[in-house]
C-alpha cells in the first residue's frame, strides 16, 4: 500500500509540474494574457471530459484510494461497477464545470491565472463530493476525522484531474502547432500560385485582348507601338500581335513574376529559360520549347535579369 502511495505522489507531483510549466513559461507575461483557445474548444473539452473519466476509472481500480475495496465485501467485477458508477458521479463535477466554461468563453476571455483557480475550484468540488461520500456512505468511515478524509481525497482528486489534464494540455498544444504549420505550408503553396495564373494583355485603350497561361507563355517582342506575344497552344507555337508598349507590360506585369525585361525590344517568361549562354557576342537566352529564337539580354538589363533569375530558375 505504501508502494502504491509513493508512485501515487510521484504521479501527482509529476502533473503538477507540467501544468505549471504549461502554465506559467513566462510568469510575468503568462498569468495575465489569454489561455489558447483550443483549450476552450467544444470538442476538446468533449474529449477532455471523456479522457479524465477514463483516467480516474482506471486509477481507483489500480490504486483503490479511501481503502474503498474493504467497504464492502463483494467479488472484484462488482467493485468494478460500483467504482465505475463513483467516478461518473464524480465527474459530473468535470461535466458541470467545462458546460459554465463553455458558456463563459463565449462572450468572455479567461486568462492563465482565471484558468488555474477554475481547475482548482474543480479539485475542491471534487474533493467535497468524495469526502461526503467516503464519510457517510460506507458504515466503517462514520468516526473517522471528516478533515483527514477531505485532505485525503484532495490529495486523490488532485491526482485524477491534474496528470489527465497536463497530459491533454500537450497533446492539444501539439495538434495546434501541427495546424500552424498545416497552415503556413499551404500558404507557401498558394505563394506559388501565380505562376499558374493567367497573364492578362490589354491593348493601348485597356480592352483585353488575350489571356495565356504562365506556363505557356515564352517571351514577348516588340517593334514600335505593336508587341507579339509568344507562347504555346496545344504545344504548338503561337503568336497573337496586340498594339501596347513594352514599357507598359515592364511596368505592370513583370512584378512578382518570372517575367522580365531583358532587352529593349524583349521580355522573356524566366521558367521557360534552360541555358543562359554568354558568348563573345553578347548573352543569350534559350527557352525550353522548339524553333524559338535565343533571346539577347542587353548590358543595359543584364543586372536585373541575373537578379530575377536567381531568384525563379530552379
Amino acid at each position: 500500500m505504501k508502494k502504491y502511495r509513493a508512485l501515487e505522489m510521484w504521479f501527482v507531483c509529476l502533473g503538477i509540474k507540467i501544468y505549471l510549466c504549461l502554465c506559467i513559461q513566462n510568469p510575468h507575461k503568462a498569468m495575465n494574457s489569454k489561455i489558447p483557445a483550443y483549450l476552450t474548444e467544444k470538442n476538446n473539452i468533449i474529449r477532455l471530459i471523456l479522457f479524465t473519466a477514463a483516467f480516474a476509472l482506471l486509477f481507483i481500480n489500480i490504486f483503490k484510494p479511501f481503502g474503498s475495496r474493504d467497504w464492502y465485501k463483494i467479488s472484484d467485477l462488482k467493485f468494478f461497477i460500483f467504482a465505475s458508477l463513483i467516478v461518473l458521479v464524480g465527474m459530473l463535477v468535470v461535466v458541470v464545470s467545462r458546460l459554465i466554461m463553455l458558456a463563459y468563453v463565449r462572450k468572455n476571455s479567461l486568462t492563465y491565472w482565471q484558468y488555474g483557480l477554475w481547475v482548482l475550484a474543480e479539485i475542491l468540488s471534487m474533493s467535497m463530493f468524495y469526502a461526503l461520500f467516503t464519510k457517510f456512505i460506507p458504515k466503517e468511515n462514520v468516526n473517522r476525522d471528516f478533515v483527514e478524509i477531505f485532505n485525503d481525497s484532495a490529495f486523490h482528486a488532485s491526482f485524477i484531474l491534474l496528470l489527465p489534464y497536463a497530459i491533454l494540455w500537450l497533446y492539444f498544444s501539439w495538434r495546434d502547432k501541427t495546424r500552424m504549420l498545416e497552415k503556413l505550408s499551404q500558404e507557401d503553396q498558394s505563394a506559388e500560385a501565380p505562376k499558374k495564373a493567367l497573364i492578362a494583355f490589354p491593348d493601348e485603350k485597356g480592352e483585353l485582348k488575350i489571356s495565356i497561361m504562365l506556363d505557356n507563355l515564352l517571351y514577348v517582342d516588340s517593334a514600335d507601338n505593336y508587341a507579339t506575344i509568344h507562347y504555346l497552344n496545344k504545344s504548338r507555337l503561337s503568336h497573337f500581335l496586340i498594339r501596347n508598349s513594352l514599357k507598359w507590360m515592364e511596368e505592370n506585369l513583370t512584378i512578382d513574376s518570372p517575367l522580365v525585361r531583358c532587352h529593349r525590344s524583349f521580355i522573356v517568361n524566366l521558367d521557360k529559360v534552360k541555358v543562359l549562354r554568354k558568348t563573345k557576342d553578347g548573352i543569350y537566352l534559350d527557352l525550353d520549347a522548339e524553333n524559338t529564337p535565343d533571346i539577347p539580354v542587353s548590358k543595359t538589363y543584364y543586372e536585373r535579369v541575373m537578379n530575377k533569375f536567381s531568384k525563379y530558375s530552379v
